[in-house]
């Protein structure tokens, strides 16, 4: 296991950010991070997007936080935001391109998977974590059951997680959850409190490293 991925799953949540004002990003990173958080993917479903990549990796030590990239659908955005620095790459949809492309740069890659097909077909084509989205549309049992014939998958169910059933979640056999709204307080972004920021995201992270213990 790479020291990357080890930190990864040791931190057990990833933050993911969506639709954040470029002015604040690296000030919302920062409060996240103060509050315990450890992994944040920027989705780039945003105008350079691969530049705010870049310019959050440029803030922060690989030691202090770990930065990725999410809602990556294809290979040419997987290179573009590698190439920014990105050290993981997260897609809601499964594309062996994609992570074959995230893998040659380097980067941890987490595609999305529902199915026990697309689960196997997305361990097969060198996917280091799944990621079950929407995981509210299905819950925890839906963890188990998939990985009841095919053994012990890394999986990282987001969508849906919160304070509430976190536990579930990691008592199904979650490895690690992403999590947006739940553990990132966009209102207070929006006032510019990044003290409630940071409350937030530590509130959620407690919750979790409770549950993997």
């Amino acid at each position: 296991m790479t020291s990357t991925r080890k930190r990864f799953i040791e931190s057990g949540v990833v933050a993911v950010l969506r639709d954040i004002d470029p002015e604040v990003m690296v000030d919302t990173v920062a409060a996240l991070q103060a509050g315990g958080v450890e992994a944040i993917e920027i989705t780039v479903d945003v105008r350079n997007a691969s530049d705010l990549v870049s310019r959050v990796v440029g803030e922060f030590t690989e030691d202090d936080l770990l930065v990725g990239a999410g809602s990556v659908l294809d290979a040419p955005t997987a290179r573009s935001v590698t190439e920014a620095g990105a050290e993981f790459v997260v897609g809601p949809t499964l594309d062996p391109d994609m992570i074959e492309t995230a893998k040659r740069h380097g980067a941890l890659v987490a595609p999305g998977v529902m199915t026990p097909t697309e689960a196997l077909r997305a361990a097969e084509a060198g996917a280091d974590l799944l990621k079950i989205f929407p995981a509210s549309t299905v819950g925890p049992g839906h963890l188990s059951a998939i990985q009841g014939p095919l053994g012990d998958l890394p999986l990282m169910p987001t969508g849906g997680i919160d304070t509430d059933n976190v536990e579930a979640f990691f008592d199904a056999g979650a490895t690690v959850v992403g999590a947006g709204s739940a553990l990132i307080n966009y209102d207070a972004i929006d006032r510019r409190d990044f003290d409630a920021v940071e409350a937030q995201a530590e509130r959620f992270v407690v919750a979790a490293q409770d549950a993997m213990d």
